[in-house]
């Protein structure tokens, strides 16, 4: 992985996923949205490039029907400015594509999507705090095939504790990484606080 690329992972998780939280109306005249100053750690980041012997194949649909989840996944890179890409839409997830997918057998592919937004209100994300271990999560890949999980964890991190190395592992056992924002929202900085990270390992079909 490049060093761009897992900067610009920090930054998504520790930056803030949302724009405005909704259980609070918005203000009448809502504060200019300047994204928040974030300094990326400089830690030691491996190459991540993918084996030469086969191209990726991006998940293409997640589902967790114990907690009616289902949602569209799209590949995200590295924006202009350095942070990573997210889709705009709540009901929409990214799988960030410089890491693992399903099917490379080993380190963490990684889907992240809002928790929410002022725009289109609470996202299916914002139901993985609930989830317990041992639910089942199914990730469809391009072609069809269906990779199944179980819940192994669900933790709620302060932001600047995210385990990111971890995380953003290319090289471990295979599992899947649910992301998405939780915690208090601070609204002078537009972020929350936390990150829900729920943790799936791969399991027979």
């Amino acid at each position: 992985m490049t060093r761009l690329a897992l900067a610009a992972a920090m930054v998504l998780l520790l930056a803030g996923c949302s724009t405005a939280p909704v259980a609070q109306p918005a203000p009448s005249t809502p504060p200019p949205r300047e994204a928040p100053t974030v300094v990326v750690p400089d830690i030691p980041v491996a190459d991540g490039r993918l084996s030469a012997l086969r191209a990726p194949t991006p998940p293409v649909d997640v589902q967790i029907p114990a907690a009616e989840i289902s949602m569209p996944v799209v590949p995200v890179g590295v924006l202009p400015d350095g942070l990573m890409e997210l889709p705009e839409k709540v009901s929409t997830a990214g799988w960030y594509r410089y890491g693992s997918d399903p099917l490379t057998g080993a380190g963490t592919t990684v889907i992240s999507a809002h928790v929410d937004s002022a725009k289109y209100g609470l996202g299916p994300f914002a139901r993985l705090k609930e989830l317990t271990a041992g639910t089942e999560i199914v990730v469809t890949v391009e072609g069809g095939q269906q990779v199944r999980y179980a819940v192994e964890s669900v933790t709620s991190f302060p932001k600047a504790q995210l385990p990111l190395a971890e995380l953003f592992d290319r090289a471990g056992a295979p599992r899947l990484a649910l992301i998405t924002c939780g915690g208090q929202f601070d609204r002078s900085a537009f972020r929350y606080s936390d990150n829900v990270v729920v943790i799936a390992v791969p399991v027979e079909s």
